[in-house]
Order: structure tokens, then sequence, then C-alpha cells
């Protein structure tokens, strides 16, 4: 049993094999083989020190609750997004629902690279000028309440460049970012 053990390990290390091949071969074996149920057991082990780490340690909690909480703000994010014609969605086809989430991920996904070029930038700005950034690295990118999701959208062919730094200059001018943040 040890042996397989070492065998998996080894032919992951040396990449000969795919966990999807060792996992197929595991899940056709019967029941009550003693190399999957030691398998089993070292991954109770290891679930088992997460836990016991979880319950001891303030900050591992702190960190998972923050990203359990970015996962959900993203998540958020794209149903603001996806959100047309007031949530009902009209699809003739499978693929046309796919393509529509899709889209709306790319979306999302451009917001946040919006958000993270202005929180970059006002970063830069405030550590050139000697102010405290602290409380600005712990701002999520993931927010759309300046955003405009529902409107009429005109593309130009001659589209103009974003002027960061007019929008970080406003920014502190109006003092958007406060010094201190309390929470994420």
């Amino acid at each position: 049993m040890f042996e397989n053990i070492q065998r998996i390990i080894l032919s992951l290390a040396l990449k000969t094999t795919t966990q999807s091949i060792i996992t197929g071969k595991l899940s056709a074996y019967a029941r009550k083989n003693k190399t999957k149920r030691a398998l089993w057991e070292y991954d109770n082990i290891i679930k088992s020190l997460y836990f016991l780490d979880y319950i001891d340690s303030q900050p591992l909690r702190r960190n998972v609750q923050r990203a359990l909480n970015r996962g959900e703000s993203y998540h958020k994010l794209c149903r603001a997004v996806s959100y047309a014609n007031f949530g009902k969605l009209r699809f003739k086809t499978e693929q046309h629902q796919q393509i529509w989430g899709e889209c709306s991920r790319l979306i999302a996904n451009c917001i946040i690279y919006y958000n993270a070029s202005i929180l970059s930038n006002m970063l830069d700005y405030r550590q050139k000028h000697s102010q405290d950034s602290d409380a600005l690295k712990r701002i999520s990118p993931v927010a759309w309440q300046h955003i405009n999701l529902y409107g009429r959208y005109e593309f130009n062919h001659d589209p103009e460049p974003v002027d960061m730094e007019a929008i970080i200059h406003e920014l502190v001018q109006l003092e958007v970012i406060p010094e201190q943040v309390t929470h994420v």
C-alpha cells in the first residue's frame, strides 16, 4: 500500500501521469481497496490539521473570511452587470446564454481593472506626496457604485483616452478616499 502511494506521488512529481488519470483509476477500484482507503485517511488527516489551525488561529479565520467576502463581492458585481431587461433574460439557445455570461464576466473584470488602475495611481500619488497609504491598500477594487450600469452607451470610432491624472486630481480634491478605512 505504501509503495503504491509512493508510486502515485512520484508519477505526479515527474509528470508522467495526470491527476485525472490517477483519480479515474482509483475510482475504478473496489471501495475497500487499501490504497484508496489510505489516501482517504491521509486526506482526512490534512483536513483535520487545517480545521485545528483554523480554530486556533484568529489571523487565519480573518483571512478566510476576507477571501470569502472578496468572492461574494465579485459575484455581486457579476450579478449587477448581468441584470438586464429587469432580470428577465431571454435566450434562444444555450450558446447565447453562455455568451451572455462570458460578456458579463468580461465587463466585471474591466470594472475591476479600471478600479485597480485608479487605486494604483492614487497609491503612487500618495507615496510621492509622503501621505499615508495604508488605508488605501485595504480598499477592494470590486466596486461599482460609481459606474452607470444602466443606460445608453455610444462608442465612438475615435475614443478619448482616460485621463487618469485628472481622475486622481479630482479624487484628491474631493477627499473621496479617507485616511482611515475601518473595514474592507
